[in-house]
């Protein structure tokens, strides 16, 4: 997830606690759109300048994605460790066609996933880049977040993307910890898209050790509420997570990791 939450609404208190993380939390962000069009930012970690269609569409000039809210409670949590956030996303792909580790040219035409990126690869090869900047006794691989579903939920292109959503889910799981030889890693995510999507996350998470599915609610009275836009936006409602809603998701990763993982930082 890009991440589309409206920076200029952070609070003074706020701007203070990311000015706290910064020091604590290295930020490596790779966001893409299509093949010529990149957007990355490698430094402390910070709200990002998005594309002038987002800034349009959202009415927004800067933003932030569920890292932010992510790193400034992690940082707050443990004021003596250092942390190096990297990530990789690219807005309506799907687990079945860009993001599948068995990455086929069949499964991403069916999907019109042909001419994208092969995310996870590529994911694979933007980690590699940035560990390489530190020596092997310098880090612990502590975990992975994953907010994706929505593209594989639709019936658009069928119903394989969604029936096979778990399985391709074990399956990125697995080929992450094994290709980093880290067969505990936690592995958390966030329930975004419908139906059968949300059965494979429900299955995968009761199924596979470490990984944990985060419960986001369209509930106002729900303390897991994840507002959105309410805007239109040429004729039909901007949707997304506005400020409010993605600080929850980064908060609710948070609480997720602390409650489930902390030795993974602690030990």
């Amino acid at each position: 997830m890009d991440g589309r939450g409206d920076a200029s609404k952070l609070t003074s208190q706020e701007l203070n606690q990311l000015k706290f993380a910064q020091e604590r939390v290295q930020y490596y962000y790779k966001g893409s759109v299509s093949k010529k069009d990149t957007i990355v930012v490698s430094g402390p970690l910070q709200v990002t300048n998005p594309w002038k269609f987002v800034q349009q569409k959202f009415r927004l000039e800067k933003c932030f994605g569920p890292e932010l809210f992510f790193g400034m409670e992690l940082a707050g949590y443990f004021p003596d460790k250092k942390f190096m956030f990297i990530k990789r996303s690219q807005g309506g792909t799907s687990l079945y066609g860009a993001w599948n580790p068995n990455w086929s040219i069949e499964k991403a035409s069916l999907i019109k996933e042909q001419d994208k990126p092969q995310l996870f690869a590529d994911m694979i090869k933007v980690v590699d880049a940035q560990l390489k900047s530190l020596s092997p006794n310098e880090y612990e691989l502590a975990g992975m977040l994953w907010v994706q579903g929505e593209s594989d939920s639709g019936k658009r292109f069928g119903p394989l993307p969604s029936e096979t959503y778990g399985l391709h889910l074990q399956q990125l799981i697995e080929s992450v910890r094994s290709y980093y030889k880290r067969p505990d890693l936690p592995f958390l995510m966030l329930n975004v898209g419908g139906g059968k999507v949300i059965d494979g996350m429900e299955e995968t998470s009761k199924k596979v050790h470490n990984v944990t599915l985060i419960k986001r609610s369209k509930n106002p009275s729900n303390p897991n509420y994840t507002p959105i836009y309410t805007h239109n936006w040429n004729g039909k409602p901007a949707g997304h997570y506005n400020y409010t809603g993605m600080k929850k998701i980064g908060q609710l990763f948070f609480e997720a990791y602390v409650n489930n993982y902390v030795t993974f930082i602690t030990e």
